[in-house]
């Protein structure tokens, strides 16, 4: 079993005054019914229906008054009421528009019914199919595991301690080494599991199988016409190789579709949370505002899956430093995948830089906003005085301090740039990316 953070919120949730159902978002196989049934265990009563089920479905399509309907469920699942709160789970959520109705009155009728929804397809279903009730439920965002909660599920629990309390430098190699397997493995918590029994990447293979033909079955089913099932399909079997790429919808993959097919089947995969399209920041202030006109990089779900589907698992295998590997976009990806994994929220997204000038190549892998700064983070190793993008980004804005993700240990150098601005350049290494914040604070940033 994984400790997953999200747990920490639905903790949370349950003693709010405001508590609404709760919407699980995300990709299938990140986890959702595994944490729901780990979080339910704080409760006396747990009733769990899968509307997959014709029984369990039948219940919302027989009673139509929602205190009936409770007191079907309890015995349908049966269970007797108690004084303390109970918990509802309503998996595969999309297969019963009568359940997504009856939510308001779960909300306003059965205030001692804490309420959990969830579905493999709900990514693709909400807004045009299903609209749930507004400001009578809330959605979490549910990802694949980050590399703390990757330490938790392979039985790692000291280095885990030490990666949370900022006290991996003395063991620096070996916390590195859990990092690099990570890489490799990905954050899919089955793929993780599997691997966790013996250590055994090839071991995971038929996994990676059979969540990919699980992906391109869902997502084509959503397809305003065969045209793009057939786009989404070569997307999903090609797509992975452009991983951490500033891609081109036109003719992308070297295909011959056009760019409108393309952007399209590309925004259905995104609204599935298979990947997104993450689009650039030229103007480096707060709030942090896209430029949708930029070409958007190409990050994917997670990198495991990346590095199973692309076929570059044996290039990460043979390389000392995860930089020199794939010219360093695996490495930019699984920041990435980092900086996102600890969002609880649905909206969140992530943003890098480019300098709005004309044949300009300079850009900032991923910025972020901390406090009131709009943050730079450079995966990169090597001298300070050769992060020339960096410099150029300092230059523009107020604020005297920047990130550098490396395989070395943590440390903090004062930098110059070329035109007299001296910043401060916080080196971290891959394992402190997803205790970022705790990082700064700690320095008093």
């Amino acid at each position: 079993m994984i400790r997953r953070t999200a747990i920490n919120y639905l903790e949370q949730w349950k003693i709010r005054d405001d508590r609404r159902p709760l919407i699980l978002r995300g990709a299938r196989q990140v986890g959702k019914t595994t944490l729901i049934n780990e979080f339910a265990k704080q409760y006396d009563v747990f009733l769990s229906l899968n509307l997959e089920k014709v029984a369990d479905k039948a219940l919302f399509e027989t009673f139509s008054n929602v205190q009936d309907l409770t007191d079907a469920i309890y015995r349908h699942c049966r269970q007797q009421k108690k004084e303390s709160p109970s918990l509802l789970f309503i998996d595969e959520i999309q297969n019963s528009p009568q359940a997504v109705a009856m939510l308001r009155y779960f909300y306003e009728e059965m205030g001692h019914l804490h309420v959990i929804c969830a579905g493999s397809l709900l990514e693709s279903l909400i807004d045009n199919h299903i609209s749930f009730p507004v400001g009578r439920a809330e959605y979490l965002a549910i990802r694949p595991c980050s590399f703390i909660e990757f330490l938790d599920g392979i039985n790692e629990a000291y280095d885990l301690n030490l990666v949370e309390q900022l006290e991996v430098t003395a063991v620096h190699d070996r916390v590195m080494q859990h990092f690099m397997n990570y890489i490799l493995v990905g954050g899919m918590p089955a793929v993780i599991v599997k691997y966790a029994i013996n250590r055994d990447i090839v071991a995971t293979d038929n996994i990676f199988e059979i969540l990919l033909n699980a992906y391109i079955d869902d997502v084509q089913k959503y397809a305003r016409n065969e045209t793009i099932s057939r786009v989404i399909q070569y997307i999903l079997k090609v797509g992975w190789k452009y991983a951490g790429e500033a891609i081109s919808f036109e003719r992308f993959g070297e295909s011959n579709y056009k760019s409108r097919e393309v952007g399209e089947a590309f925004r259905t995969i995104e609204k599935a949370m298979l990947l997104e399209l993450v689009y650039p920041i030229t103007n480096p202030q707060i709030p942090l505002l896209t430029t949708m006109s930029r070409k958007p990089k190409l990050l994917w779900l997670d990198t495991g899956l990346v590095n199973y589907y692309a076929g570059v698992r044996d290039t990460i295998f043979s390389v000392s430093d995860i930089m020199e590997a794939w010219r360093g976009k695996i490495a930019e990806h699984i920041v990435g995948q980092e900086l996102l994994a600890g969002k609880i929220h649905v909206s969140a997204h992530r943003q890098f830089w480019v300098r709005n000038k004309p044949q300009s190549m300079a850009e900032v892998d991923f910025v972020v906003q901390y406090k009131n700064m709009a943050l730079p983070i450079e995966v990169k190793s090597g001298h300070n005085s050769k992060l020339k993008s960096l410099h150029q980004y300092m230059d523009l804005v107020p604020h005297d301090i920047a990130v550098r993700v490396w395989t070395q240990p943590f440390s903090v150098n004062t930098v110059e740039t070329p035109n007299g601005k001296k910043f401060k350049l916080f080196n971290i290494p891959f394992y402190y990316v997803g205790v970022l914040d705790k990082v700064l604070e700690k320095s008093n940033v």
